[in-house]
C-alpha cells in the first residue's frame, strides 16, 4: 500500500488542488501505474526542495509526500524546476486530484 499526499498551488488562477491518494482504493492498473511513476522518478532519492532561482510568475508549486512501507519522503518543487522524470507523476497526481473533487 502506498499513500500519496498531493498539493498543487499557484498558477494563473491561484487555485489549490489537493488530494490524498491511497493505492488500495484504486484499480490494480492505476495502483501499478502510480508505483511505476514513483519508481521512474526515483522519488525517494530526490532532494526535499527542488527550485530554480528567478521563478516564473503564475507557475504551479507542488508539495508531494509519498509513504510506502517504511519509506516516507516529501518534496517541494515548481513547474520550471521539476525534473523531467518527475513530471509524469505530477501530471497523473493532478489528474487523480481533479477526479476526486
Amino acid at each position: 500500500m502506498m499513500k500519496i499526499d498531493f498539493e498543487r498551488t499557484g498558477g494563473f488562477a491561484g487555485m489549490k488542488l489537493q488530494a490524498t491518494i491511497r493505492t488500495e482504493t484504486l484499480s490494480p492498473e492505476q495502483a501499478a501505474e502510480l508505483h511505476a511513476l514513483v519508481a521512474a522518478a526515483d522519488f525517494f532519492r530526490l532532494p526535499a526542495v527542488i527550485v530554480m532561482p528567478g521563478s516564473a510568475p503564475d507557475q504551479f508549486h507542488y508539495r508531494v509526500t509519498v509513504a510506502d512501507g517504511l519509506r516516507r519522503h516529501t518534496l517541494q518543487t515548481t513547474d520550471s524546476a521539476a525534473p523531467a522524470a518527475l513530471r509524469p507523476l505530477l501530471e497523473r497526481l493532478a489528474a487523480l486530484a481533479r477526479a476526486a473533487r
